[in-house]
């Protein structure tokens, strides 16, 4: 199989096997309006197997967003790969966040973001090996 490179966009690189389908779903990155390639379950030293996202440029507009916070969350090996003219320019690694921000959705029945609307929805990092998130009103652990 080949798959080409890309001349200007993004490449997201060691996204654990299997993952990318949800990667790009917490991303919000819609893959029927967006030029992509997905490479899945591809041999990778680090890992065994991983997978990789190619996110190409539309016309004239500059990167897509990517959300360093979401893809810490969901794919913690991941790195980004901004690249212009063929050529990878920079590199990013995603790190752990602290906090996040109506990513995660609390799955306790009683917390006040259950029962009103309009309240973020908010988490903070409790133990970083396990990533374990609770809820910022309840202490509800959230469910990845």
């Amino acid at each position: 199989m080949e798959v080409t490179s890309i001349q200007n966009g993004i490449i997201i690189d060691h996204v654990p096997a299997g993952t990318a389908l949800k990667v790009l779903d917490y991303l919000k990155i819609d893959p029927a309006k967006t030029k992509l390639a997905l490479i899945m379950n591809t041999d990778s030293h680090l890992y065994g197997s991983k997978d990789i996202i190619k996110i190409e440029d539309r016309d004239g507009e500059d990167n897509p967003h990517i959300d360093l916070d979401v893809l810490g969350l969901v794919a913690r090996t991941a790195t980004v790969g901004i690249v212009r003219g063929g050529t990878i320019v920079e590199k990013k690694t995603p790190t752990l966040p602290e906090h996040v921000v109506n990513i995660l959705t609390c799955k306790n029945p009683r917390c006040v973001t259950t029962t009103e609307r309009g309240i973020d929805q908010m988490f903070h990092l409790t133990h970083s090996e396990r990533q374990e998130y609770r809820c910022d009103y309840c202490d509800e652990e959230a469910k990845l």
